[in-house]
């Protein structure tokens, strides 16, 4: 298969592209800059130049490709702020690709996130992939990669825990957090730290995008999940035991500060569930949990980490 693959030199698609290519596909790779074009054309990916911003460019890539696989996601306007311009970015860009797929029958695989689910207020037990948001930031995009299978169109998304883990794992939540505490010489957590947040080694993750791309049903929402849910604490602790800093608690009035633009997520209680995905694509992840592979110290080797 001929798979088109936006985001494809970031965190998960420097794992989703190798994994594409052991498993006999083609991919095309869209690259922004001379650096992620050089970096996929080392993997093996053929190289299509373009911005996410580019509809038209979009539209032609993915009408010329046997399945889309759309991971790009404007995370540097996150960070400085811009929440819903990245947000916009990513819904533009996914009504761009379902057009040109229109009635082909052709796979296309998005992404979502688990944490919406409890910005949505399901709380009180785990998320799973049978739940369903009305509107928001985020979901309006899962929503029309969804509503692209009445169109003719094998659409699916993946939903990604906040902590995707691994030794590609840069600049996510846990990069993120270990730099905070390495600056404030405390890891915190707020509250008693009881608050869950689910995980998946970025490996994992890359195989449940591929089986997505080949076997998922049209509309189809799936939990790359395999830590159900974390204690927010346990992850604090990790990260002082390895900085060797104190861990504490920070009172919820002071997150932001703390936390900078994670300071309105650090205290969500996001257990998710993958249960269902992990037998819909007989998928069973094989890689280190989230504290195994904290410990194995590689998110510390760097002094900016």
């Amino acid at each position: 298969m001929r798979v088109f693959v936006t985001g494809a030199s970031g965190h998960i698609g420097s794992a989703v592209v190798p994994e594409l290519l052991q498993a006999g596909h083609q991919v095309v790779g869209l690259a922004r800059s001379d650096s992620s074009a050089a970096a996929l054309a080392a993997a093996g990916a053929e190289v299509r130049r373009g911005e996410l911003d580019d509809l038209d460019g979009l539209r032609e890539a993915a009408a010329a490709a046997d399945g889309v696989i759309h991971l790009a996601f404007k995370h540097e306007a996150m960070r400085s702020g811009d929440f819903s311009g990245a947000v916009g970015a990513d819904l533009r860009s996914i009504e761009a690709i379902g057009a040109a797929l229109d009635g082909s029958d052709k796979p296309f695989v998005s992404t979502s996130g688990t944490l919406m689910l409890t910005l949505a207020g399901i709380t009180g037990r785990p998320g799973t992939e049978q739940d369903v948001l009305e509107a928001g930031p985020r979901v309006d995009a899962e929503n029309t990669t969804i509503a692209l299978a009445e169109r003719g169109v094998r659409s699916s998304v993946v939903r990604l825990p906040p902590l995707v883990h691994s030794t590609l794992d840069h600049h996510g939540f846990g990069p993120t957090l270990i730099a905070i505490a390495r600056d404030k010489r405390v890891s915190g957590h707020v509250g008693d730290g009881a608050n869950r947040w689910p995980a998946v080694h970025t490996l994992d993750a890359a195989r449940v995008y591929r089986l997505a791309l080949e076997t998922a049903p049209a509309g189809t929402r799936l939990h790359a999940v395999a830590d159900d849910g974390v204690p927010f604490r346990d992850i604090a602790e990790a990260i002082g035991r390895h900085l060797d800093v104190p861990v504490k608690s920070v009172v919820a009035e002071d997150a932001n500060d703390h936390f900078g633009f994670l300071g309105a997520l650090v205290a969500l209680d996001n257990p998710t569930s993958g249960a269902h995905t992990q037998e819909l694509l007989d998928w069973q992840p094989t890689h280190p949990g989230l504290i195994d592979d904290l410990d194995q110290g590689h998110y510390f080797d760097s002094p900016t980490a």
